[in-house]
């Protein structure tokens, strides 16, 4: 569920004091200062999973700080990433300042000061983490703060593309698929900040985990697909099946384990929408990857104490909801 909040229905000469509100109610607290006589409408659309919140934000030329006295106040540590889609910004951070432009991002430390100055209309997403979530080096995060990646080309485009292809779904995700898309974000980011640092080593720990991350995006990218096997997966990342199943047997679980609860998550969110749709259960279960019917339903109230057909027809009411 979204949460919206926007200055538009207010005159002009109201927006501001509500516009403030906005952005600290909706990031940490903030001081802002719009550059507009007349202030534009701004708007910002947020989901939140857990501690972690992704925003679509659009408004006219502003200026926005981090300052000691805000940061005192709430003691705060969080990372933001921000993707700048329309519109251009000048970030400001551990003593360095850079352009960011229409498709690159930047990461900015709310534990530290920092400004963000924008000029004519914007819209940008945001991700805001707890610090403690991103396993890197501090040293290593303040290293690429207040610096402009660009996600047209190698490892920075990788990061790009999976942060808003995060945000363009992020209207369907529940909490617990949620969770799980910003989990693999987050190991993906901390490959791109080790790498950028120099600390990328093909024999290093981490080294499982950037490939968990590849792993994942390319399950994701074919759940549709009901050949996909460890096998595939294997050949498509030139691993053998041997270290694929220990790379789930690392996270607790398994290749199947782990594809089955995926599809099984999407299916459980589209029967939601089928009815509407005028989609029986058998069709969304093979959109999806699942071959047999009987099967399907057999797996999916094992998973969460109900058949398909009873969720898709009283999900919504909370009488018979599954078990987060």
């Amino acid at each position: 569920m979204s949460i919206v909040l926007s200055t538009a229905a207010l005159p002009a000469a109201d927006r501001i004091e509500r516009w403030h509100e906005a952005v600290s109610q909706t990031f940490i607290p903030l001081d802002v200062k719009t550059l507009e006589e007349d202030p534009s409408p701004g708007r910002i659309v947020t989901y939140q999973w857990g501690a972690t919140q992704v925003s679509n934000v659009q408004a006219g030329s502003q200026e926005v700080t981090r300052s000691k006295r805000l940061i005192a106040r709430d003691g705060k540590e969080f990372i933001i990433l921000t993707l700048q889609r329309r519109g251009s910004a000048v970030k400001e951070q551990d003593g360095r300042q850079c352009l960011i432009q229409p498709g690159d991002f930047s990461i900015s430390d709310s534990s530290r000061v920092f400004r963000k100055k924008v000029q004519g209309e914007f819209c940008f997403t945001s991700f805001q983490f707890p610090r403690k979530e991103l396993r890197v080096r501090d040293e290593d995060l303040q290293a690429l703060t207040a610096r402009a990646f660009s996600g047209h080309g190698g490892s920075a485009a990788l990061v790009a593309n999976y942060f808003a292809s995060m945000a363009r779904e992020a209207a369907g995700f529940d909490d617990f698929v949620g969770r799980q898309v910003v989990a693999t974000g987050l190991d993906l980011l901390a490959l791109f900040i080790n790498e950028r640092n120099g600390r990328f080593r093909p024999q290093a720990p981490d080294t499982g985990a950037a490939m968990m991350v590849r792993v994942k995006d390319h399950i994701l990218r074919n759940l549709s697909n009901p050949d996909l096997s460890p096998t595939a997966i294997a050949a498509a990342h030139f691993i053998s099946v041997r270290y694929l199943h220990k790379l789930f047997q690392l996270e607790g679980t398994t290749v199947g384990e782990w594809i089955r609860m995926q599809r099984l998550e999407r299916c459980r969110r589209d029967l939601l929408r089928s009815p509407a749709q005028g989609l029986g259960v058998a069709t969304v279960a093979r959109r999806w990857g699942f071959v047999s019917p009987s099967h399907f339903s057999r797996v999916f109230r094992a998973a969460y104490g109900i058949a398909p057909r009873e969720w898709q027809l009283h999900g919504l009411s909370g009488e018979r909801r599954p078990p987060e």
